[in-house]
Formats: C-alpha cells, sequence, structure tokens
C-alpha cells in the first residue's frame, strides 16, 4: 500500500455528519481513519463503503474523552499511513432538558464528552499534526439560536468555540490552522429522534433556503477548511443556510 500525501483522522465518523465527512475527505484524496464511540457495526459499514472506492480507510475505536484511547487512534494513524495532517472533531452528544430539570449528572456526562473530549482530540492534534495541516472542531449554531431545552449542550459548544479561537492563536508560526464548524439543523440521526413532524417542518421552514441542511452540506465546508481554505483561521463557521 502506498503512502498517502494526507491523512486525516475523523472523531464520530462512523456516521451522521462525521461519516460524510470522511466520505468527502476520502475523495479529496486524503487517507482517513475513522474514530469511533462503540458502533463497530456502522464502523466496519463506513470502512466497506470507502475502501470499495478505493479510499484508504481505517477505523479505531476510542472514547474521545479518554486520553489514552485517543493517543492509541493518533498512534494507529501514524503507524499505518505515516502521519496525520487534518483533525476533523466531530462526535458529541447531545440529550435535551429544560436547565431547571435537567439530571446534573447528564450535564456531566455532556460537559466529559464535547468539552473534554475536545480538549483532549486538540491537544493530541497540536502535537501530531504536521505543518500545512488543520484542525477542525464542531459547535452547532444552537450558541446563537438559544433554543429552549438546549442548555447544557450549547453551553458545552460555547465551550468549544473558545478553545477554537484561542488554539489557533496558540499555534502562531507553526501553518497549521484551527476552525470551528457550526451547523444549523441538519438532517442526522442525532438530531431528528424525538422530534414530531411537524416540528421538523417548522424548523426546516426557518432558513432562507427552506430546509434542513443534509450531512453533504456541512462536509463540504470541512472539505474546504481541510484543504483550500488556508486563509480562514481562527473563525467559527455557522453554516446553516442563513437562518441566523
Amino acid at each position: 500500500m502506498s503512502t498517502p500525501s494526507r491523512v486525516a483522522i475523523v472523531t464520530g465518523g462512523s456516521r451522521g455528519i462525521g461519516r460524510e465527512v470522511a466520505e468527502r475527505l476520502a475523495r479529496d484524496g486524503l487517507a482517513v481513519v475513522i474514530d469511533y464511540a462503540g458502533d463497530k457495526a456502522a464502523a466496519d459499514s463506513a470502512v466497506a463503503e470507502l475502501t470499495a472506492t478505493g479510499a484508504q480507510v481505517l477505523a479505531v475505536q476510542g472514547d474521545v474523552a479518554d486520553e489514552v484511547a485517543m493517543q492509541a487512534v493518533f498512534d494507529q494513524a501514524e503507524e499505518r499511513f505515516g502521519g496525520v495532517d487534518v483533525v476533523v472533531h466531530c462526535a458529541g452528544i447531545m440529550p435535551l432538558s429544560p436547565l431547571a430539570d435537567l439530571d446534573l449528572a447528564v450535564l456531566d456526562r455532556v460537559l466529559r464528552t464535547n468539552v473534554r473530549g475536545t480538549f483532549v482530540v486538540d491537544q493530541l492534534a497540536v502535537r501530531r499534526v504536521r505543518a500545512g495541516g488543520a484542525i477542525v472542531n464542531f459547535s452547532s449554531s444552537i450558541t446563537r439560536f438559544a433554543r429552549p431545552g438546549y442548555a447544557a449542550y450549547g453551553a458545552s459548544k460555547g465551550a468549544v468555540e473558545a478553545m477554537t479561537l484561542i488554539l489557533a492563536r496558540e499555534l502562531r508560526g507553526r501553518d497549521v490552522t484551527v476552525n470551528t464548524v457550526a451547523p444549523g439543523p441538519t438532517a442526522t440521526d442525532m438530531f431528528l429522534d424525538g422530534k414530531s413532524d411537524e416540528l421538523i417542518a417548522r424548523i426546516a421552514a426557518e432558513p432562507p433556503l427552506e430546509r434542513l441542511a443534509q450531512p453533504g452540506d456541512i462536509a463540504e465546508t470541512v472539505a474546504f477548511l481541510a484543504g483550500p481554505g488556508r486563509w480562514v483561521n481562527g473563525q467559527v463557521l455557522y453554516v446553516n443556510g442563513g437562518a441566523i
């Protein structure tokens, strides 16, 4: 197997937006390491689909908030493909509840996955990504929509945005960009689960483009940041069809 010129790690890459990102980067010729939390069947399916297209791809299980597990993911990326150039951190969880009713154990789980997980992945990325590379985190347009029920999730994503802006400036001189993509409502299982058809239709009508995003819409923005968008750095890109 030839050594690819560029290599990406995509956390949460077995499902939803993460899977579409993995596929999109593979189409650009990157070797892709898919990190997944626990759904091995979904990860194996993603690997099979990408391998069938001729892509170089590897799936590795790892909890994003566990620094030892994630170090192993980066180690395997380097051992298999020779290095790491792009890290796209898509993994996250989104339990919903009014702030007054939220079980604090759930809050702790959200903060562990979404905040600590981003910190762990970014810390490893800083140490491993080669010059000319890119780190892409994921926030959410909920930080501006401010919808009821999203207090824990929105707070965690606000932290991601702060980390991104600071880290971009800490990497002065490294030729590595750091940005965050903040999607609006996107047609993934995580967004659609538990919502009525009426609510989904109402939310879909909000953007001027009058539809939900598809995962591919978000993946195109990531591919730009991971590739030609070198002069975009230290930014939060709200990718929501103009809803805000």
